[in-house]
């Protein structure tokens, strides 16, 4: 989300199953083979992470810890969605993922998968989301996670992608909504925090995939995607990144009202944590020594994941909230 994430092929450097094309020398796929390549097209490392956001907001949704079941649900329901996108924008994308390095092993570049196959795979997994939600979860978290597909592949993967380095900027959308999703699973409401975490991770994303498009630029240049680091110099997207994450921090803190001292605590010292090698990063950039903007992706998953754990650990616990100053 793609529900994505997220969207944004950010896990396809590495494959975190067996080679898409496991084939014998006769050419005929093993099962094993045929399973592995449809269960990469989902792309698997990119759910990971939109699940680490999901469970915190159905924590602090309720301020508790949510039903197993409920949780367990809204999971199968919001992979089975973010699956859905990930094979979708794979048939799309196959074009492009043919001349970049870093997605030659995709499943429909190795015709290790059929397209009609993944199209297939796509939609059924899509339809099957929003059966497994409407009905073990509720209407709304099904129609939003039948939104966050569309939006992914009609607005982020065939509009924005190719036209605009602003691609991630807006299609980055997709990708915030698993946190609206699990607090409509707990409330069968939108409120107020789901929109800040929405925008916790909607300022994340350029800085996240503009450190990964730093280092993959000439394979999105080679491929024809405006990516950022492909059309302005790579000073502009330091600037940026630095821009982006200061504003990331300060969002994160639009939560206090919502959480206690626990999470307060944390979310300052992540923020500043981040914010310290995004400096690095740009002054690095700005001297014109060697920079690591792996470095500053691999961090960024990490700073996520702190953050909202501490929201987990936050509402789990039940401490007093600061609630407004006013």
């Amino acid at each position: 989300m793609s529900l994505v994430h997220a969207a944004h092929d950010r896990s396809d450097h590495t494959s975190a199953v067996h080679p898409a094309g496991d084939q014998p020398a006769d050419g005929r796929r093993t099962v094993r083979g045929t399973v592995g390549a449809y269960f990469a097209l989902a792309k698997p490392r990119v759910i990971e992470l939109l699940l680490v956001t999901t469970i915190p907001a159905m924590f602090l949704a309720g301020r508790e810890i949510p039903s197993p079941w409920l949780v367990l649900a809204t999971l199968l329901g919001g992979t089975m969605a973010a699956g859905s996108a990930n094979a979708l924008n794979c048939v799309i994308d196959a074009d492009i993922d043919k001349v970049m390095n870093r997605t030659r092993k995709r499943p429909l570049v190795r015709d290790s998968v059929p397209r009609r196959g993944a199209l297939v795979f796509g939609l059924t997994l899509g339809a099957a989301s929003f059966a497994v939600l409407y009905l073990t979860v509720n209407p709304l978290a099904a129609v939003l996670a039948i939104a966050t597909i569309l939006f992914y592949i009609f607005v982020y993967t065939l509009v924005l992608k190719r036209r605009t380095p602003q691609n991630v900027v807006w299609g980055g959308a997709a990708g915030c909504m698993p946190v609206v999703i699990g607090w409509a699973a707990v409330t069968e409401s939108v409120q107020w925090p789901a929109f800040v975490m929405f925008g916790v991770i909607f300022f994340w994303t350029p800085p996240h995939t503009w450190a990964l498009a730093m280092k993959y630029r000439e394979d999105y240049e080679r491929a024809g995607v405006p990516m950022l680091p492909v059309v302005a110099t790579p000073q502009h997207v330091a600037k940026l990144i630095v821009v982006y994450s200061w504003v990331m921090v300060g969002w994160t803190l639009l939560l206090l009202p919502a959480t206690s001292w626990l999470y307060a605590a944390f979310a300052a010292v992540a923020g500043a944590w981040f914010l310290f090698y995004a400096h690095g990063l740009r002054a690095a950039v700005n001297r014109g020594v060697q920079t690591r903007p792996m470095a500053l992706f691999h961090r960024s998953n990490t700073y996520l994941m702190i953050v909202f754990v501490a929201l987990a650990a936050d509402s789990a616990i039940g401490l007093p909230v600061l609630g407004l100053p006013f």
